[in-house]
């Protein structure tokens, strides 16, 4: 069974891949060209586990042993060749994915699996890049990582069942619920989510209804836990722009082009939590409670 994992990126997404596995008892090798990314990453996980122990979910030895099961590093050199398996959290970007896949391909021996948390780009296309189309695999995971039990197991054109079969398992050993889906722009978690944030935006943008009311009637009238706008924030506004522009690429439908009003914001440098303004300003706190002065 696999014992070693090493995660590409140490952004929102791979500190939190990297927090689970190591929980888990996996022992991980977390990767990032910035030093500066790996040490902010490694302060994201020691906080959230400290919150986990002040509210009785994990001991103080727990804390202690997963932060011990991770090691930090600049360069995938530094990482044994015949790792199990790789998990790709970089940038939603198809140039920077192909690029790592291809030194991923080149480095680690022909039995690591390589896997990608891309939350809409093709899992082929970015097989493409390597020799062994057959080991690689989406791993989609949710955010917060730690909290959602949701991944999506995406297979490639070419993706094998041995590498499912192992994906899957591996997938449920840190408590995860996989799902399979196939290779389409989107996938299905996206596929569904990102057109409803979008007409969200487009109602905003036609002033059909407020930022607060539109998110209020999402989560009074269809028990969503936040409501979309707010989510948007949360996800971050370029990533739902870039995840929206695969998908109107990829099936070329209308439903799928973005709301000028999405495509604004995140030229203005208006990305949610992340520019600490979105939909909702984040001076003081992350929570969505102070309404942007541009919708106010």
């Amino acid at each position: 069974m696999i014992k070693g994992i090493v995660i590409i990126g140490a952004g929102t997404m791979g500190n939190g891949i990297a927090h689970t596995f190591a929980q888990s008892n996996f022992k991980v090798d977390l990767i990032d060209v910035s030093q500066v990314s790996l040490d902010k990453a490694m302060k994201t996980i020691s906080n959230n586990l400290e919150r986990m122990v002040t509210k009785e979910k994990i001991s103080e030895l727990e804390k202690i042993n997963t932060l011990n099961n991770i090691t930090t590093s600049t360069s995938i050199k530094n990482t044994s060749k015949n790792t199990d398996l790789v998990i790709e959290a970089a940038t939603e970007n198809l140039d920077l994915k192909l690029k790592i896949f291809k030194e991923l391909d080149d480095y680690y021996t022909e039995n690591t699996l390589l896997a990608s948390n891309t939350s809409s780009i093709s899992i082929t296309q970015i097989a493409s890049a390597t020799n062994r189309p057959h080991k690689v695999i989406g791993m989609h995971f949710m955010n917060p990582v730690p909290l959602m039990k949701l991944v999506e197991v995406i297979k490639g054109y070419e993706t094998n069942l041995a590498t499912l079969n192992l994906i899957t398992e591996i997938a449920k050993l840190i408590n995860k619920e996989p799902v399979e889906v196939n290779d389409y722009p989107g996938f299905i978690a996206n596929r569904i989510l990102l057109p409803m944030i979008n007409e969200a935006i487009e109602s905003l943008h036609h002033g059909v209804s407020s930022v607060k009311n539109i998110d209020d009637i999402m989560k009074l009238g269809m028990g969503h836990p936040m409501g979309p706008l707010q989510l948007a924030d949360f996800i971050g506004l370029d990533v739902c722009l870039s995840i929206l522009n695969v998908m109107y690429k990829g099936f070329k439908s209308p439903k799928y082009v973005a709301s000028p009003l999405l495509v604004n914001m995140v030229q203005a440098g208006k990305l949610g939590i992340k520019s600490k303004e979105g939909f909702y300003d984040y001076s003081n706190n992350k929570k969505a409670e102070v309404v942007s002065k541009q919708f106010q």
